[in-house]
């Protein structure tokens, strides 16, 4: 029991882990160094390489929502129950759906703008309904990704107070 307890917290850690450091430190490193190193059409190389980056990233987050959901249910069979159960795979699976949504819509809805867009999204007008979509489509993603961070937070605690 100890084992499947011990690996979901390690997916989860790694999930929630990996949100923070792609939102607080990869994202605006990427954009921060290669404009400041005056790279010809850094906006647009800083979306790709952030772009291929969290593509990669989804597929590990996949397979934390797996390793999370298994283990849980693992634990609910296995017995003893973890202290609300229900509510903590009904809060992977949420985190899971999000991350999916995520990876596998928005991401490929915001490829396909960007390939409209043929540049920088940025160096459009703010009134382009381009630039508008892209900017909608990335609030999305972002949003979608707070599901997974808050509720991996909650989880994460939750597991501390067992």
């Amino acid at each position: 029991m100890l084992a499947l307890r011990f690996a979901g917290v390690v997916a989860l850690t790694l999930w929630v882990g990996g949100l923070l450091v792609l939102g607080a430190i990869a994202a605006p490193s990427i954009f921060e160094v290669l404009a400041a190193h005056h790279v010809a059409n850094d906006r647009v190389i800083a979306g790709a390489v952030f772009g291929e980056v969290l593509r990669r990233f989804h597929l590990l987050s996949y397979g934390c929502g797996f390793v999370l959901l298994t283990t849980l249910i693992a634990r609910g069979v296995l017995g003893p129950r973890p202290i609300w159960f229900a509510a903590r795979v009904g809060m992977a699976l949420l985190m899971l759906a999000a991350t999916a949504y995520s990876g596998l819509v928005v991401s490929s809805q915001i490829a396909r703008v960007q390939e409209q867009i043929g540049g920088a999204p940025s160096s459009l007008p703010e009134s382009d309904p381009l630039r508008m979509a892209f900017g909608r489509l990335h609030a999305t993603s972002t949003g979608l990704q707070m599901v997974p961070l808050l509720g991996g937070l909650l989880l994460l605690f939750r597991e501390l107070k067992d």
